[in-house]
């Protein structure tokens, strides 16, 4: 079959080289890619949210299968797009509705969902513009510390953990008045902060049944110790030692369950990855967040990790015979450590040559995040650059290994955490 697939970071690269795998796999077009998935298929310069340019690319090449690999596309209402034009209809798109994909798209969506259907999430209010004194108000008598969270998608960016009361106030006045995160800060959702330790859970459904992929931990903070200013991620590690049976148990009990049933009681479609942003607090899970599509860098630890054939799952979703799959995860540890650009998650310099990237093995694969090739150089093209990945028998050894080449890639200005799964070594 020949496929598209639109996005252009590590999540892309390691999604694109695992459908190249495939013997269902025909032709295989990125949009718009990068260096790294230029190898794996052909890229086009096409944006991803451009429906009316993809129509016409689908039409042309022949597509049989879109792959939103973000959630920009999806909350734009790309699978809406395709199953509402007579000419695209029999293309199947693997991702949410533009409803379902308000479970990322909206965080007081999601928060409401999850209150509908008694899954565990922290205590919150929501605030706009509108509602702007009472927010304050409520600000002012909050318990320390205060999460406040930009509604709408803010490119992983958009929650702040305010120390003081007047953190708090000020952050909130620049997300609603100033525009902080643009319009995903016009409501303002105010969390109740709890103590406990994130990991991340994924599924796969046709909306229907469903089928669990190995869980992961990522590192969001630029700095080791977990410190300094949030960014989309620093590293990654699957599977995560507390996630045992009767942890994961309770997360499916509690939470893949009901929102899988909940989504088709409502009439709510929704093709695609579910991804789960979880607190672990004293074993026991609750739901932080929803994303309508795989994280990165955590799709590049599961990916690795999963031995299905990944166009067999595809069609599965499409044709809605999920059920029929079993799931099969290797048993070895993945470890990501992803290079940045100097200054990332601030302004950042482009264009820095790469020297020192290794050809992929059984045991370790680069994957190419802000990447872009001009003649045989590679050039740094974005703030998160590659995720190295390296598979072994245990954390402490893929962690290792994946510093040693981190060690030997080159760029100016690189920058990565040496720590990534601190807590488990």
């Amino acid at each position: 079959m020949n496929i598209l697939l639109l996005g252009s970071g590590g999540r892309e690269h390691a999604l694109a080289l695992k459908m190249s795998q495939s013997t269902q796999c025909g032709q295989l077009f990125i949009a718009p890619g990068n260096a790294g998935t230029a190898q794996c298929g052909t890229n086009v310069q096409m944006g991803v949210s451009d429906f009316e340019q993809i129509k016409t690319f689908c039409l042309e090449h022949a597509i049989n299968l879109v792959i939103p690999g973000s959630e920009e596309a999806l909350v734009n209402g790309i699978y809406d797009f395709f199953s509402e034009d007579a000419a695209l209809q029999h293309i199947p798109v693997i991702g949410p509705s533009r409803e379902g994909a308000q479970m990322e798209g909206s965080k007081a969506f999601a928060k409401l969902f999850m209150q509908r259907h008694n899954i565990p999430t922290p205590a919150y209010r929501e605030f706009n513009a509108t509602s702007y004194e009472a927010g304050v108000a409520y600000l002012q008598q909050h318990s320390l510390p205060i999460v406040l969270k930009a509604d709408g998608l803010a490119a992983g960016k958009g929650v702040v953990i305010a120390a003081t009361h007047e953190e708090a106030l000020d952050e909130f006045e620049q997300m609603i008045k100033s525009a902080k995160f643009g319009d995903a800060s016009k409501t303002v959702v105010v969390e109740e902060f709890l103590r406990g330790i994130e990991m991340s859970a994924f599924v796969i459904t046709d909306g229907h049944s469903y089928k669990i992929l190995p869980e992961a931990k990522d590192y969001k903070k630029i700095g080791e110790g977990d410190l300094g200013l949030n960014t989309g991620g620093m590293g990654a590690v699957s599977p995560v030692p507390f996630a045992d049976k009767a942890f994961m148990a309770k997360v499916e009990d509690r939470i893949i369950r009901p929102t899988v049933e909940g989504l088709s009681k409502e009439g709510i479609v929704y093709k695609g990855f579910i991804f789960f942003g979880l607190f672990n607090i004293d074993g026991e899970p609750m739901v932080i967040e929803y994303n309508c599509r795989m994280g990165d860098p955590e799709t590049e630890v599961v990916i690795p990790r999963l031995q299905n054939d990944l166009l067999e799952l595809f069609s599965a979703v499409a044709e809605g015979t999920l059920a029929a799959q079993t799931i099969y995860a290797d048993v070895r540890t993945a470890a990501t450590v992803m290079l940045v650009s100097k200054g990332y998650p601030e302004a950042y310099e482009k264009n820095k040559a790469i020297t020192g990237i290794p050809a992929p093995t059984g045991d370790q694969i680069v994957f190419h995040a802000g990447t872009r090739q001009d003649g045989k150089t590679i050039l740094t093209n974005g703030g998160r650059v590659l995720a190295i990945t390296s598979l072994a028998a245990d954390l402490s050894l893929a962690l290792v290994h994946s510093l040693q080449t981190a060690e030997q890639i080159q760029f100016e200005g690189k920058v990565y955490r040496r720590d990534i799964g601190f807590e488990f070594i």
